[in-house]
């Protein structure tokens, strides 16, 4: 009797051993490596497989001779036909993709991708725009041989494809020193780039506000022209522009200053990089007068940022300078801004 149970038990472990088993998914390698688990997508020449016993696995594709799957899954073949069934190896070499009415063979060259049945193709998904959005604060005070508080305020929104970008944005800046406004400015934007080629683009911006320390009472500048990654990776870029501009400022009755309108380039040079998990930006933009060549402007921009947390919170520093060639008369030339800001940030799913 005794026996007899242990062959039972034998029996139910050799039984819910090969359940186990008939139940996973199965890639074969060109060598005759077997790796048992869930294969959880297929794209980019990698197949992903998670494992109970080795966590997740990458396998390139050009290594593997078959694969098998427990369930129906969703592939893309090639040449863009979209078929679902489960997926066995077969004869010459081919994969049979079993669907309920129909049978699907193909070799595993032809397979472009694979994913849960039910879910959208990554393909779709990726080429879909999707919009992230930032929204940052920074409350600075000083007491002593000078009394200083400043608040800045902004907001950016991008839209972002696979092909073009659409940022929107809008920043309020207000410094008090002893007493007086060294800093009360207002800026809004919108920026539009189209890459219509590899690393090329076309963009078009348009950036309006007002400065009232700069006592401009109204102004925009508006720019057209052409763009150039000499770098585009997922952690480095290096973008260059060149354009036409248009600017329009208006001051104040007290600045005594008439209304400038003028035409002339845009020359943008902007940077990015990540480092592990914070992100470098820096922006330098030149902006000529074509009818008055000793009228420019020429602003800069550095930020650096650092997560807090692992997603939603950053700490920015950075600082901003502006430098007028021809400003109102008592005023400075160069204007400097040093900041660290508290940016929350977030992304469509």
């Amino acid at each position: 009797m005794t026996k007899i149970h242990a062959l039972a038990r034998t029996a139910l472990v050799l039984a819910s051993f090969c359940a186990l088993r008939a139940a996973a998914d199965v890639v074969v390698t060109t060598n005759g490596a077997r790796i048992v688990g869930k294969i959880t997508s297929i794209g980019d020449g990698t197949i992903v497989v998670a494992t109970d016993y080795a966590g997740e696995i990458k396998v390139k594709q050009g290594l593997v001779s078959s694969i098998e799957t427990d369930r129906p899954v969703a592939v893309r073949l090639a040449n863009g036909e979209r078929v679902i069934g489960i997926v066995t190896p077969a004869d010459q070499g081919r994969l049979r993709i079993a669907g309920s009415n129909s049978e699907t063979y193909a070799t595993m060259q032809q397979v472009a991708a694979s994913w849960a049945a039910g879910e959208e193709d990554p393909l779709i998904v990726a080429q879909r725009r999707k919009w992230s959005y930032v929204v940052g604060v920074d409350i600075n005070g000083e007491t002593g041989t000078d009394n200083q508080v400043g608040t800045n305020l902004l907001f950016k929104a991008t839209l972002k494809g696979p092909v073009d970008d659409l940022q929107l944005y809008t920043n309020y800046n207000r410094q008090v020193t002893n007493g007086e406004k060294s800093v009360d400015q207002f800026k809004a934007g919108v920026d539009y780039a189209d890459n219509f080629s590899d690393g090329k683009s076309w963009y078009v911006r348009d950036e309006a506000g007002f400065d009232r320390v700069m006592k401009i009472t109204f102004e925009d500048t508006a720019a057209f022209g052409f763009g150039y990654d000499f770098t585009k990776t997922a952690n480095q870029q290096l973008t260059g522009r060149v354009g036409l501009s248009y600017r329009d400022y208006r001051y104040s009755d007290e600045a005594g200053t008439p209304a400038l309108s003028a035409v002339g380039g845009d020359l943008e040079l902007e940077y990015m990089r990540k480092f592990w998990r914070s992100e470098l930006h820096d922006k330098v933009t030149f902006l000529p007068d074509f009818q008055d060549t000793s009228n420019y402007v020429i602003t800069h921009d550095l930020h650096y940022s650092v997560p807090l947390t692992a997603s939603l919170w950053k700490l920015g520093m950075g600082v901003t300078n502006s430098y007028d060639s021809k400003p109102v008369a008592g005023v400075s030339k160069i204007e400097t801004l040093y900041y660290t800001r508290l940016e929350l940030t977030w992304k469509q799913k």
